[in-house]
């Protein structure tokens, strides 16, 4: 394998990205918050992610399928999209990437994190 120096223009050198051996971020385990930068990537535990718009939803059984093998062969490419209000996550897209997660029984999944308020929870809800 090669390596390669990729330049990063200084206003993208402080985008905060976390990262671990375990895949589980500092702040993935609920009690941190996501700092007010911008959003973050994060793995976060399936479980720690409320999806109050599932019960309105269905998914494309094939589409579900499809994913599980493509996650199962390299892992999942693009991460889900999830507010994070007063410490709790709330996951509003990717119902079919999550669904498949949850199938092929994996603990966590990767997640851009970004923070909102009471106010930004209640738009997503209507």
């Amino acid at each position: 394998m090669a390596n390669f120096v990729l330049p990063v223009p200084s206003r993208l050198r402080n985008f905060p990205v976390f990262s671990s051996s375990n895949g589980v971020s500092p702040t993935a385990s609920g009690t941190g918050s996501v700092g007010a930068g911008g959003p973050v990537i994060l793995e976060l535990p399936l479980e720690k992610i409320r999806r109050p718009l599932m019960r309105t939803r269905s998914n494309d059984p094939n589409k579900v399928k499809e994913l599980m093998d493509s996650i199962s062969e390299i892992g999942l490419q693009v991460p889900i999209d999830v507010l994070e209000v007063d410490g709790v996550y709330y996951g509003f897209s990717g119902c079919h990437r999550f669904e498949a997660h949850q199938r092929l029984g994996l603990a966590t999944i990767r997640c851009k994190v970004r923070r909102g308020t009471k106010e930004t929870l209640r738009h997503h809800l209507r």
